[in-house]
């Protein structure tokens, strides 16, 4: 995997990621909002081995772009091994609780532009009939709780919709991911106490998607024992799951 696309290239996760790939001399096309920091992030893969860097500013709402996201990205790097969707916000519950409006707005950001891309990427991928596409969601996609259902239920859908891509598009050789992190030490997170050891830092998670990704897995849980805690919640019934504090 040595030509790599990145949407949302300046979470922490994907440059977390970015840096693993970097040091073996892959290329990248990275895609995010914010072009300053998304300058950053290319200056600093190419101090660590990158062979080159392309970046373009995009918004993940203007979809009159998507189409033309992968085609761009295979000219500049001669093709396009990996796809990594790692873009999203983490919304207030309360706000989006209080207006329809962000909550339509928050889902439409970590779920339907999520959508729309893998809707264009599988359309690229699959006539060449090799590749990888791997998509960040979340533990909290596996089971709606009242502390963030809203972004619940955006990963939920973007995992539900993988599932069905994976088997489209297992048909035509081309590798679909599913990654589920638990709680990761990030600035979407510096709100959070963090005390305790269910907490991780990207570069963990980054070790865990790399090391999936070889394997060719469908899904991973990082950390691994996040497989076994949601199993866990997920077997609640709903009539205790409903009175719980979660």
């Amino acid at each position: 995997m040595n030509k790599i696309l990145i949407v949302g290239a300046t979470s922490a996760i994907a440059q977390a990621t970015a840096r693993l790939y970097a040091s073996g001399g892959a290329a990248f096309f990275l895609v995010a909002r914010n072009a300053q920091r998304l300058q950053a992030v290319t200056d600093d893969l190419k101090t660590r081995g990158a062979e080159s860097v392309h970046s373009q500013a995009l918004d993940v709402l203007d979809y009159a772009r998507h189409e033309s996201l992968l085609d761009e990205a295979a000219q500049c790097l001669g093709g396009v091994d990996l796809m990594l969707v790692a873009h999203g916000t983490l919304p207030d519950q309360s706000v989006c609780e209080a207006s329809s409006e962000t909550a339509k707005r928050e889902f439409e950001v970590n779920a339907l532009s999520v959508l729309s891309l893998l809707t264009h990427a599988a359309n690229f991928f699959e006539p060449r009939g090799q590749g990888s596409i791997a998509v960040i969601s979340s533990v909290a996609g596996d089971r709606g709780r009242p502390s963030n259902y809203l972004y619940g239920a955006a990963k939920g859908t973007v995992t539900l919709f993988l599932q069905g891509l994976r088997s489209r598009l297992h048909r035509s050789g081309v590798h679909v991911m599913t990654i589920k992190p638990g709680f990761v030490d990030t600035p979407m997170t510096r709100k959070f106490d963090k005390g305790g050891p269910l907490w991780v830092q990207p570069e963990k998670v980054a070790i865990d998607i790399k090391r999936a990704l070889e394997k060719k897995r469908d899904l991973v849980y990082t950390p691994w024992f996040w497989r076994w805690i949601m199993l866990l919640i997920r077997a609640i019934p709903e009539p205790v799951f409903k009175t719980m504090k979660l």
